[in-house]
């Protein structure tokens, strides 16, 4: 089976909150949180430590409870389902048992073998043993890790700890997979492999996942959308492409970030973002040749988002904006996004570096 993208949202929260009791204060996690992940896509959450993220994605398998708002997951409100109580009832056991978990530090038993902690959760449902042991063995070979069955813990590496966490959560045959900061305590390489694996899985069983994230790399290299969370409230949402198209995106900032000022009074400064077709043509330079104007590229950062070539170019005009009028609609007429720098904003953040793809900070002029 392909994950195909659909419109139908499978997690849906709404006015979610989320308020924690501190030494008599209030402290409010998460802002009335409005997300709508469709079904068969990745989707990133992304934010600084204490933006609210962890809190979200405990939230949306109740295993923390929200203070107010709604979780709908695969049509069954989990929020109906939590009752008073601080227990979870049948219903909501049943309800997450479709909710698979990835957790930052693995959370493996070091007491049971590599087979044994895939098969927790079917014995928690009291699934037969052969049917388990037929199921970890099946996982693990969707992992890779079908030679590594009566190892334990102890005996692997960080990136094989993540592969038996992630077959773990796919024990119970989830159509919606979590996956909290999975890979930050990973190094870069493995965290590649890592982030490969939950992409095969979303496509081959049509999994759709969740993950939060404070990498942008992370939201480059897997994620179909992505959500941009400050101080317990999403500022910003929707596809990777809808937000390098959108003017003035925060987020698009910052998985492409550029930098550079302009070299003297009466310049004009602008980002252009590049994707599709535009990504892979000569537009500068025949931006320059028909206008007949010197071109600065002050900085840029290029790279591949879903197999896509993407970038972000900033560049200097000679003139104010008033003169550059007719060369803006020019890039803009090729398809491409143009941002006007305003000198009067704080710097932009710095650029990252990303490896072979990573921001290529340029200074030439084109003529």
């Amino acid at each position: 089976m392909h994950s195909t993208v659909t419109e139908t949202p499978v997690i849906t929260t709404t006015g979610l909150t989320k308020v924690y009791q501190s030494r008599g204060r209030d402290i409010t996690a998460l802002d009335g949180v409005d997300l709508h992940v469709r079904e068969g896509e990745v989707f990133g959450v992304i934010g600084r430590s204490g933006a609210g993220k962890s809190s979200l994605i405990r939230c949306v398998n109740l295993l923390e409870r929200p203070t107010s708002g709604s979780v709908v997951v695969d049509g069954t409100d989990l929020t109906a389902l939590a009752g008073r109580g601080n227990r979870a009832g049948r219903e909501l056991r049943r309800a997450r048992s479709r909710i698979g978990m990835v957790f930052q530090h693995f959370n493996l038993l070091s007491s049971r073998s590599v087979q044994d902690n895939i098969e927790l959760p079917l014995e928690i449902l009291g699934v037969s043993g052969a049917e388990r042991s037929r199921r970890a063995l099946e996982l693990l070979d969707l992992v890779g890790l079908a030679d590594r069955a009566k190892a334990y813990p102890g005996q692997l590496s960080g990136g094989q700890k993540q592969r038996v966490g992630i077959a773990r959560a796919l024990a119970g045959n989830p159509k919606v997979l979590l996956s909290d900061e999975a890979t930050s305590a990973l190094d870069p390489e493995t965290t590649r492999s890592i982030l490969q694996l939950l992409r095969d899985l979303n496509r081959q069983l049509g999994l759709t996942v969740l993950l939060i994230t404070h990498e942008m790399d992370v939201v480059k290299t897997v994620c179909d959308s992505a959500a941009l969370m400050k101080q317990g409230r999403i500022v910003e949402s929707g596809t990777v492409g809808e937000l390098l198209a959108t003017p003035g995106s925060e987020l698009a900032r910052e998985l492409f970030p550029v930098t550079g000022d302009a070299s003297g009074p009466e310049r004009t400064v602008v980002d252009v973002t590049f994707h599709g077709d535009a990504a892979t043509q000569p537009v500068i330079s025949q931006l320059s040749r028909t206008y007949n104007i010197d071109i600065s590229i002050l900085g840029a950062a290029m790279d591949t988002v879903g197999g896509k070539q993407i970038g972000r170019m900033r560049i200097e005009l000679p003139g104010r904006y008033e003169d550059n009028v007719v060369p803006v609609g020019f890039l803009r007429e090729q398809g491409l996004q143009v941002d006007v720098v305003d000198e009067d904003l704080p710097a932009e953040v710095p650029a990252q570096s990303n490896g072979a793809h990573g921001a290529a900070l340029v200074k030439e002029t084109v003529k």
